[in-house]
């Protein structure tokens, strides 16, 4: 079982930074592939980003939704077992809970179900 805890969710005002961070086994990020989704209250988990394990030949390595493409980043840090999401230019469009996941496989997924584990959420909020 991976256990996984989201931290950095806040209040923010639109144009904004913040850092969200998640923390797990090591085991996990070294060879499954990790993510965040989001959801806002009344409406379904959608992707937000992702990272591979491993660099596949010809696979995808990371990945971004549209909508935060060029305003988030997703990086692993390997040296302190965590995955960061950099998000900037905030939008009070972005005002959800965020998630981190992993799956039982190297590879990155858009799909919610194809992703085994996950965190309890910690919720951002943009606003003036």
């Amino acid at each position: 079982q991976v256990q996984l805890l989201e931290s950095g969710g806040r209040l923010v005002q639109p144009g904004d930074s913040l850092s969200l961070s998640c923390t797990g086994s090591e085991h996990a990020f070294s060879h499954f592939a990790m993510g965040w989704f989001r959801q806002v209250r009344g409406k379904e988990r959608e992707f937000v980003a992702a990272v591979a394990a491993v660099r596949w030949a010809g696979d995808i390595i990371s990945d971004y939704a549209d909508s935060v493409k060029g305003r988030f980043t997703i990086r692993k840090d390997t040296a302190k077992t965590s995955l960061v999401l950099e998000m900037e230019k905030l939008d009070p469009e972005d005002t959800a809970v965020y998630y981190c996941v992993s799956k039982n496989s190297p590879r990155i997924s858009r799909m919610l179900e194809d992703w085994n584990y996950w965190g309890q959420g910690t919720p951002v909020s943009v606003s003036s």
